[in-house]
């Protein structure tokens, strides 16, 4: 799996809530696996390609719905040693924390 974390803002706008939400209206639409978090979202699809086409939809949703600039900015972990989910990072984390 791809962990793909992506901020899209319509430039020029005071409040996203609106924008962030059509967005996590389409990526529920389309079954993909997200994380919502105060300045991202995080999704988990099986390709780059796959993350890229999500990016690229949810990236013109914001014209569709008014904006007249955006800036999208991504980041990706795409690791090919073992499989990784979400969840398996944030709990490798609390683990250290925890001192397991």
């Amino acid at each position: 799996m791809v962990i793909v974390e992506f901020v899209i803002v319509p430039l020029g706008e005071r409040s996203l809530s609106r924008y962030v939400a059509e967005v996590v209206k389409l990526l529920e639409r389309k079954g993909v696996k997200y994380q919502l978090t105060p300045m991202s979202t995080i999704i988990e699809v099986p390709t780059v390609k796959e993350a890229f086409g999500i990016i690229e939809e949810a990236h013109e949703l914001m014209f569709r719905l008014g904006a007249k600039r955006v800036s999208t900015t991504v980041r990706i972990d795409d690791r090919r040693d073992k499989e990784r989910k979400m969840e398996d990072k944030v709990q490798s984390v609390m683990e250290k924390v925890r001192g397991d």
